[in-house]
């Protein structure tokens, strides 16, 4: 079955009954009895399928579990509470038992940065970080510290860097480091990464898959051999998504292929006409030819679709300049987020690399005058317009 078909079908009408939903019911019991406490023991010990407590396990999210995991090709899947909680859950599932030392890409999410090294590090992690797009640099630090588990961003935010995912995996496996992929940007329309060797993939459910705006979720999707640990994890921390929440998730990812082509189609031409502005400096994009990572983005992506987050900067920009170019904005929307239907536009150095010191942004080159552009699903002429007249 293909991924749209999946999108549409996975996790619904499941439970056998005279007449079955169409769609997966919002199951909100926090417990649940049976008839014998015979029955609900074997329930809590697993010897018999059911549900005994919601954060255990809720008819909804695992529903929305299902879908996940069907999706990105896994063996199960944990649905949590935020983005952030997913990539905390999904890096204590990789260093259960292993060395408590990461090897992460240097150019990451500035929370998940954050993350690293005010709550892992001080929590006694050892956190090497590297240019995920320099081979031979995360061979050298994989060797040089045989991390307990290695972390990147399928596509980086904000400046669209893509590692070669797959050649990364063969490093891991050697060296018995589980690979932990952030696939937010790309999507398993795009890119999955459990295909191409990778242990665990971290989702926020937020953006694209919900993708209304209107969810705040994430999810851990993990291969065979990290699954019990996961599961035991989300008993025992809890991090895990409310029913509503699941449902809302689940109805937004029916339709995610759909406009996942569509933003892609979109980001295509907002990039192709950003590159040709006479206010525009560069244009960050992994459809470009000239892109440092071209090659394993030809590898690595289907033909067409490259994503639709983009970022550009604008010449000879300030804070002060970029401010006032989002203020001229009339349609796109100026909000800390990405993945909706609407088009977004965010100031890295402001929203999701606040917390980042201006020296490290500048090493990351992240600059003053870079925005961030999340392409929606409008009509790309008047996404145009929009930035036509702002950029004036």
């Amino acid at each position: 079955m293909k991924i749209q078909s999946k999108a549409v079908h996975a996790g619904d009408r499941k439970k056998p009954a005279a007449a079955i939903p169409v769609s997966v019911p919002v199951h909100t019991a926090a417990s649940y009895f049976y008839e014998t406490t015979e029955q609900l023991d074997r329930v809590f010990a697993e010897d018999e399928a059911g549900y005994c407590y919601a954060r255990y396990d809720n008819p909804t999210r695992q529903a929305l579990e299902e879908v996940m995991t069907s999706l990105e090709g896994g063996h199960g899947a944990l649905a949590c509470a935020s983005g952030m909680a997913a990539i905390q859950i999904a890096i204590e599932t990789a260093l259960t038992d292993r060395r408590r030392s990461i090897v992460s890409a240097g150019a990451l999410y500035g929370a998940t940065l954050k993350m690293l090294t005010s709550m892992l590090e001080p929590a006694g992690a050892a956190v090497r970080l590297v240019d995920i797009c320099d081979l031979e640099a995360v061979r050298r630090a994989i060797e040089e510290t045989r991390p307990g588990c290695v972390l990147m961003e399928t596509v980086s935010n904000p400046l669209l860097r893509v590692g070669a995912l797959d050649e990364i995996a063969g490093l891991c496996r050697a060296a018995g480091a589980p690979l932990v992929v952030d696939n937010t940007f790309a999507t398993p329309l795009l890119l999955r990464p459990l295909e191409l060797g990778a242990s665990i993939v971290v989702h926020s459910l937020t953006k694209f898959l919900a993708g209304h705006g209107d969810v705040l979720g994430g999810a851990v999707i993990c291969d065979e051999a990290h699954y019990p640990t996961l599961r035991t994890l989300g008993k025992t921390a809890g991090p895990v998504l409310g029913p509503f929440e699941c449902y809302l998730a689940m109805r937004g990812i029916k339709t995610f292929p759909l406009r996942m082509e569509r933003q892609c189609a979109n980001a295509c031409r907002v990039a192709s006409w950003l590159a040709s502005h006479p206010r525009v400096a560069r244009v960050h994009f992994p459809a470009d030819p000239s892109h440092p990572d071209a090659n394993a983005i030809r590898r690595l992506f289907p033909e067409g679709c490259y994503g639709a987050v983009l970022s550009f900067e604008i010449a000879g920009a300030g804070r002060e300049e970029v401010f006032a170019f989002m203020d001229r904005l009339r349609m796109v929307v100026r909000a800390t987020s990405l993945g909706d239907v609407h088009t977004m536009a965010l100031y890295p150095a402001m929203s999701s690399h606040r917390d980042i010191s201006p020296k490290q942004r500048e090493r990351l080159g992240i600059r003053d005058n870079l925005v961030r552009l999340s392409v929606g699903i409008e009509a790309a002429e008047d996404i145009l317009a929009d930035l036509e007249q702002a950029l004036r």
